[in-house]
C-alpha cells in the first residue's frame, strides 16, 4: 500500500507519465519498475539492443506470462466449478487463455495501442496483441507479484470482460476450425482412427489422430468419436500455432503434392489424321515388276501366274517361235528343195 502511495506522489514528475497512466488504467495498479512493461510492449520486429548489445523484445516475458495465466485461470476455474471433472476444467481454461480470446482482450483494453513494433509486422501479425497481453502479465508478476496478477484477472478480466459461465458451456468446434483453415490454405486434412476400446469402467474409448498432407498432427482420446476428434483438432491447431517448423513442413508437403499433380501423366496427343477410321482389311502391298525401260513400277493388281493357256494358242506361239529361231527340223527335205529352187532362179537371172 505504501509503495502505491509513493508511486502516485511521484507520478507527476515521471518522464513516461502517459505510459504510467495507461498501464494503471489497464492493470489497476501503477508500475514500480516501468522497464518491465516497456520490454513487454516491445515486439521482436523492433531492432532494439540493451547496453550489452543483446537483442531485447517481449518473447521471454510472453513465456513467463503464459505460465502465470495458466496457473491463475486454472485456480479460478477450479474454485468456480466445484465438482466438475478434469476434462471440463481443462477445456474451460483453454477457452479463456486461447490466442483468439487474448487478442480480443488486448484490443479491448488498449494494449494494442501501446505496442512498439514496425508497421508491417503490426499489420500482418494476428497474434501480436495476445502475445503482448501475456508479456504484460509476465511484467506485472515481476513488478507486483502473483497476488497482483490474480486481482488483475479476477477484477479486470473475469469480472468485467469475460463471463466465465458462458465461456465454459459454449462449445468450440475445433474440428470445424481446422477444416476451415485447411480449405483456405488448400491443404489436405484427414482424421484417422488409431484405436478403439474400453476404459477400466467399461466405457467406450476412441483415439483419433489428425494427418495434414500425410504428416502426423496430434491425437486425441475421448468417450466418443466426436470428442476424440475435437481434442485431436484442438491440439493440432495449437501445434500449428506454436511450431513454425511443423507448418513449414505442411506447406512443403503440399508443394510436393501439387507439383506431382501438375506433371503430365501421358503423352501429348498427335494432331495428324490417321486412316484407322477406315473399315475393312488393309490393302496388300503392290507387287513389283519391270517395264521395257527396266524401271520398277507397281501395278494396281497383283500379277497372277496362270498355267491354263489355250492349247491351240500355245501351239501356234511355239510354231512361230521355232520359225523365228530356225530350229524346226520336222521337214528337212522340203526346206532343202525350197533353197535349191531359189538358188536356181538366182543363177538363171545372171545368165
Amino acid at each position: 500500500m505504501l509503495n502505491n502511495i509513493i508511486d502516485r506522489i511521484k507520478l507527476p514528475f515521471r518522464k513516461d507519465k502517459e505510459l504510467y497512466l495507461s498501464l494503471n488504467r489497464i492493470l489497476g495498479v501503477l508500475p514500480h519498475d516501468i522497464s518491465f512493461y516497456k520490454i513487454a510492449l516491445m515486439h521482436k520486429s523492433v531492432a532494439h539492443r540493451n547496453a550489452k548489445g543483446k537483442k531485447v523484445n517481449n518473447e521471454r516475458l510472453e513465456f513467463l506470462g503464459d505460465a502465470i495465466l495458466d496457473a491463475i485461470v486454472g485456480d479460478i476455474v477450479f474454485r468456480h466449478f466445484p465438482g466438475k471433472k478434469e476434462g471440463f476444467l481443462t477445456n474451460t481454461r483453454s477457452k479463456i487463455v486461447q490466442r483468439d480470446t487474448l487478442n480480443r482482450l488486448a484490443k479491448t483494453m488498449g494494449i494494442n495501442d501501446l505496442i512498439l513494433s514496425s508497421g508491417h509486422s503490426s499489420a500482418h501479425n494476428s497474434y501480436m496483441g495476445g502475445n503482448a497481453f501475456e508479456a504484460v502479465v509476465g511484467a506485472l508478476y515481476l513488478d507486483h507479484g502473483y497476488d497482483a496478477c490474480m486481482r488483475f484477472m479476477k477484477r479486470q478480466i473475469l469480472g468485467e470482460l469475460i463471463n466465465i459461465d458462458k465461456v465454459a458451456y459454449k462449445e468450440v468446434n475445433f474440428k470445424s476450425k481446422l477444416i476451415e483453415w485447411s480449405q483456405k490454405n488448400r491443404v489436405n486434412v484427414e482424421f484417422r482412427l488409431i484405436s478403439q476400446g474400453k476404459d477400466e469402467n467399461g466405457s467406450p474409448m476412441f483415439d483419433y489422430k489428425v494427418f495434414i498432407e500425410d504428416l502426423e498432427g496430434c491425437d486425441g482420446k475421448g468417450f466418443s468419436k466426436k470428442e476424440s476428434q475435437q481434442m485431436a483438432a484442438k491440439l493440432t491447431l495449437q501445434k500449428l500455432r506454436r511450431m513454425p517448423q511443423f507448418i513449414d513442413a505442411v506447406f512443403q508437403a503440399k508443394g510436393n503434392r501439387t507439383k506431382m499433380e501438375e506433371e503430365p501423366v501421358e503423352n501429348v496427343p498427335e494432331t495428324e489424321q490417321q486412316s484407322d477410321f477406315l473399315i475393312g482389311k488393309a490393302a496388300k502391298p503392290k507387287e513389283k515388276h519391270e517395264t521395257p525401260f527396266h524401271e520398277e513400277v507397281f501395278d494396281d493388281k497383283p500379277i497372277v501366274k496362270d498355267n491354263s493357256v489355250d492349247p491351240e494358242l500355245k501351239a501356234e506361239t511355239k510354231e512361230e517361235k521355232d520359225d523365228f529361231d530356225g530350229n524346226n527340223n520336222s521337214d528337212d527335205g522340203k526346206r532343202e528343195s525350197i533353197i535349191a529352187a531359189a538358188e536356181a532362179a538366182a543363177f538363171e537371172g545372171k545368165e
